[in-house]
């Protein structure tokens, strides 16, 4: 289990399943709400994963369940997470239909670029990047401390954006919407937390977008 410290938020995550997909419990430690996001598999792992966060806030409780894409190993424990807490839950519009197909969940909230949800004062925005899937999301967050906070899903990771299967289109697409919408607007110190494997910063992987684009993956 990994966990990063701010100001005013702790944010927690276990990898689940063969796939090492990243479950991420976001807990505002001043009013206790927290955001699930990704329930990915392994019920009780994310059981103890926010367990754990119990220690964070006084009052701790789930108000959300956030999916950053509608892939199927990122929802396998979706149905029994809203099941266990039912509260509301939030995706991109255009994948609010994949998810329902994939694990029978209807979403509550569809979300569109530059929606917000809130834990407290903290506000996480989604951010559309559109490539790896229509409606694929990531999560940004800055609370008190300026240390801006990106969940990128399988949209951004060390190396590389996403897979998109060898289309170019699509690849453009990804490549256009993470360099626009996530370089080209946060600082380089910005964390990236993916949906699988390590996390990075912007910093490291700004100077490698030429060789992303020329090599075409």
């Amino acid at each position: 289990m990994n966990e990063l410290l701010l100001n005013d938020v702790t944010v927690r995550w276990v990898s689940v399943s063969d796939m090492a997909n990243n479950v991420y419990l976001v807990t505002n430690r001043k009013t206790g709400e927290q955001l699930l996001v990704d329930a990915a598999d392994d019920m009780p792992a994310i059981e103890r994963l926010i367990q754990a966060a119990s220690e964070d806030a006084s009052d701790p409780r789930l108000i959300g369940i956030a999916t950053t894409h509608q892939h199927w190993d990122h929802v396998r424990a979706l149905a029994e997470a809203v099941e266990k807490y039912p509260v509301p839950t939030y995706a991109g519009a255009d994948d609010v239909a994949g998810i329902a197909g994939e694990c029978g969940v209807k979403i509550d909230h569809a979300l569109n670029h530059g929606d917000q949800m809130k834990l407290g004062e903290v506000i996480i925005e989604a951010i559309h990047l559109r490539g790896h899937t229509p409606g694929s999301l990531g999560y940004a967050l800055v609370d008190s401390s300026g240390q801006p906070v990106v969940l990128s899903g399988d949209s951004l990771f060390p190396g590389g954006v996403g897979n998109t299967w060898k289309d170019p289109q699509r690849f453009l697409s990804l490549l256009t919407d993470v360099t626009e919408r996530i370089f080209d607007r946060f600082p380089d110190e910005t964390k990236v937390l993916p949906g699988h494997g390590d996390s990075t910063t912007l910093g490291t992987e700004r100077p490698n977008l030429e060789q992303w684009r020329e090599r075409g993956w």
